[in-house]
C-alpha cells in the first residue's frame, strides 16, 4: 500500500492522532483544541470534518504571527529554526 501524504489525510484522522499522542503525554483534547485555535484562528474543529489536512492548513483563517517562534520536531523532523514558509 503506498504511503499517504499527511496533507491528503482527512483532518479528522490527523486530529485523532494528535489527541491520542497528547493524551499519552497526560494532555487533553481541550488543550489540543486551544493550540489549534491559537495557531490557525479556527474557532472550532467541529466544522473541519470535510477537510483534508492540506486545506485545513492552507485555509486557516488567521495564522498566529508568533507561529514562527515554534521549534521542536514533528514526526521526527527537527525544526530548530522555527516555522517558515
Amino acid at each position: 500500500m503506498p504511503r499517504q501524504s499527511v496533507f491528503e489525510m482527512p483532518f479528522t484522522k490527523a486530529y485523532a492522532a494528535l489527541v491520542a499522542k497528547a493524551e499519552k503525554k497526560d494532555r487533553t483534547r481541550v488543550e489540543i483544541d486551544g493550540v489549534i485555535r491559537w495557531l490557525t484562528g479556527y474557532v472550532s474543529v467541529d466544522i473541519l470534518d470535510d477537510l483534508t489536512y492540506g486545506p485545513f492548513l492552507s485555509l486557516a483563517p488567521a495564522w498566529n504571527p508568533r507561529a514562527e517562534l515554534i521549534t521542536g520536531s514533528i514526526c521526527g523532523v527537527k525544526d530548530e529554526a522555527g516555522v517558515t514558509e
